[in-house]
């Protein structure tokens, strides 16, 4: 799992068909080892909005997470972050 923060919305009026029906996000992976990572499209199964804070997973996990094997996904949006504490500190 990752910790992202949702930073925008993808709109695709023409799509896989297996994609009908699902929210597209823009998030960029936040805690890495070199401050703030890439931005990248993650399916959202939890309705999270800009500006979130918001838990990813990847892989075969995020299309369980969609409820298919089938679905062309390979990041999911799975929780939404009320606070992260790291070293008995609460992470802002």
């Amino acid at each position: 799992m990752m910790i992202c923060q949702v930073v925008g919305h993808v709109w695709a009026t023409k799509k896989e068909s297996a994609l009908e029906g699902l929210k597209l996000m823009v998030v960029r992976e936040q805690l890495t080892s070199q401050g703030s990572g890439g931005a990248f499209v993650a399916a959202d199964v939890v309705g999270a909005g800009i500006g979130e804070r918001v838990l990813v997973v990847s892989g075969s996990t995020a299309r369980q997470a969609l409820g298919s094997n089938t679905v062309p996904v390979d990041c999911a949006i799975v929780g939404i972050i009320d606070t992260v504490e790291v070293d008995r500190e609460v992470a802002q």
